[in-house]
């Protein structure tokens, strides 16, 4: 009988699958997300988006390819994300972490 996946291992297989168009590397071996931590009984997903550099041009689209990415595990249903590192850290936490995005 096959195990199933915890909500955060499932999330780990689906960010594998965002790759930095810049370098060709998926954002976790690029350690893009961190602190991801998963409240497996309510599927609300909290973690630290750290673009590359602090000037990073592909930040914004990064950051909702990784959203989507982490939506895309069922049973998800809130995700609460910080950035941090970057030049418009604030304003781009805002964005990604509204309903529009």
């Amino acid at each position: 009988m096959a195990m199933q996946m915890t909500l955060r291992e499932q999330i780990l297989m689906r960010l594998v699958e965002v790759i930095d168009p810049e370098t060709g590397v998926d954002v976790l071996r690029m350690r893009l997300v961190q602190d991801l931590d998963v409240e497996e009984g309510t599927g609300k997903a909290t973690y630290t988006f750290r673009p590359s550099s602090p000037l990073c041009p592909l930040a914004h689209s990064l950051a909702v390819d990784i959203k989507h990415a982490v939506a895309s595990v069922d049973g998800i249903t809130q995700q609460t994300i910080t950035v941090t590192d970057y030049v418009n850290a604030a304003e781009l936490t805002e964005i990604i972490n509204s309903d529009d995005v």
